[in-house]
Parts: C-alpha cells; structure tokens; sequence
C-alpha cells in the first residue's frame, strides 16, 4: 500500500513538473508556431485585401466573396483546434491566438479592400469600360448619344459657363456649371462639369475642378451613383432660374488631362493596398510579440 501511495504521488508530482504552470517554470518558445501566427494571418489578410480591393471584386465579385467565405472557415477551423486541444489537456494558447488574429485578418480586408475597391478601383474600372469621344461640341451634341461616355474631349472653343452656375445644398454643396460652345444659348444643356463645396450656391459662381485653367477642355465622367441624383437636383434649379432646358444631363469633372486623372484612381488603389499589407504585418508582429511576452509570463507564475 505504502508504494502504491508513493506511486500515486510520485505521478502526480511528474505530471505537475511537466506542467507550463508550474510556479518558476519558463515556458519553452515553440519557434514554428511564431512563425506560422507572424505569416500566415498576414498572407490571409493580403490575400482578402487584394481580392477585395482589385479587378475579381470586379468582374466575378461571387469569387471574391467565397474567398471571404473561406476566411472565415480558417477562422472556425482555427477555433475548433484550439477547443480540441484544450479536451485533451494540452496548452491550446498559440491556437487561441491564430483564431483571433485569422478573425481580424479577415475582418479588417474586407472593410479596408471594400473602401478601397469603392473610392478608387470602381471608379478607374468604371471608367475604364466606358468610351472615350473627342471633338464633342456641345452646341450639336445631344447627351442621350453619349450615355456611354467615360472620358469626353470637348471642341475647340467649349468653355464653362458661369453665369448659369447652380449649387444644391444637401449637408455638402453641389455645384453645377453647364458646358457651352459659344455665347448663344441652347436647345438642351446636357452637358455639365460637377463638384462639391466649390461653389457659394447663391451667387452665379464655380471654382471646381480646373475651372480656371485655359487649357482645359475635357471632362472624366461622374461615377458616383450616391452623388448624381444631388447634381440633377442642382442641375432642375438651373432650368428654374435661368429658364433653360436640360433633357439629358451627362456630368463630368473639368480638367485638362482625364487620363491622368483616371490613372491617379488607381495609383492611389495600389498604394492603399501596400500601405495596408505592410501596416498589418507590422502590427500582427506586434502582437506576436506581446503573446510571447504574456505567454512567457504565465509559464512562470
């Protein structure tokens, strides 16, 4: 009996020398599961970010939402490994971590890719598939023959008329200021240079875009579906005060060269991109950092 009690307790005391929680124990540093926790929710992330933010978000935007999908199935795997291992009575921390860091991996991509595809790849796409028309006068064109306009270089002679400037105010100030080509007036003003809080909205004034600039006489397209129907609001206070017609209005931003500008879209999409991809590792080793340090001084408490 006595060596079997001594048996008993000799196990129990290897079982609390093997522990991590043993008081005075350090934790031993398992290298591979760092590494994994430092690379893997950062290949998760840019992989998420790049397929929300870029041309499959696009075109196949079903694909790119599987891929999210499949995210936040590595995050539930990742979650069901640590519940198992803890059952088992292992030290189920560094899975613990992997599941909350896959977690705002994807979380984090998916808010940041959307605000990027939205502000700057939609509309450099947008763009992109629409055509582009030159010599456009806006003295004979109609705007309902170019619906499918993304980039428009206007005759020889169009200018900004600012004389029937308009602004609508709806919290920001919309401003519109009708294209012309000559002094006479028109059938129908379809054609119109846009911008917010750029105008006074009282007075027949428009400082948007490069309203000034003499050598600009081109427009790029108005891709904003949220901001249009506020244009065409200031665009039917124009038709009331100036008493004009306007049948079909096409809104463009004034500037010299719209190709560049378009370009200045997606540039900005690219270096929002690597900006985030780069901001996130950083912060991911940040937090590995701090897991070793915790983890560490747990093992020895």
């Amino acid at each position: 009996m006595a060596k079997s009690g001594y048996g008993t307790e000799g196990g129990m005391d290897a079982r609390a020398s093997a522990s991590v929680f043993t008081p005075g124990k350090r934790r031993r540093i398992n290298l591979v599961a760092i590494c994994l926790n430092i690379f893997l929710p950062w290949f998760l992330f840019s992989t998420l970010y790049a397929a929300m933010s870029f041309s499959i978000h696009y075109q196949r935007p079903a694909i790119a939402w599987l891929l999210v999908f499949l995210g936040f199935c590595t995050v539930i795997l990742s979650g069901l490994l640590a519940y198992q291992t803890k059952k088992k009575e292992r030290d189920p921390m560094w899975y613990t971590f992997a599941t909350l860091a896959f977690g705002l991996a994807v979380v984090l991509a998916v808010i940041l890719g959307d605000m990027n595809f939205w502000y700057n790849m939609q509309p450099f796409y947008d763009i992109e598939n629409l055509n582009t028309y030159p010599s456009v006068n806006p003295a004979r064109e109609k705007g309902q023959q170019l619906m499918d306009a993304g980039r428009v270089y206007f005759a020889d002679g169009a200018m900004l008329d600012m004389r029937k400037a308009m602004g609508f105010k709806n919290l920001d100030l919309f401003c519109v200021a009708p294209i012309v080509h000559g002094e006479d007036q028109l059938a129908s003003y379809d054609f119109w240079a846009v911008g917010i809080n750029c105008c006074s909205g009282v007075s027949s004034d428009f400082r948007c875009g490069e309203f000034n600039n003499p050598h600009a006489r081109s427009g790029l397209r108005l891709m904003r579906d949220d901001q249009r129907p506020f244009f065409r609001l200031a665009v039917q206070q124009a038709e009331a005060a100036y008493n004009i017609k306007a049948t079909h209005p096409l809104f463009f931003y004034w500037m010299q060269d719209p190709v560049a500008e378009m370009n200045a879209y997606r540039d900005d999409g690219f270096k929002y991109y690597l900006l985030g991809i780069f901001t996130h590792f950083a912060f991911n080793l940040f937090c590995v950092v701090i897991a070793v340090v915790g983890f560490s001084k747990i093992g020895r408490h």
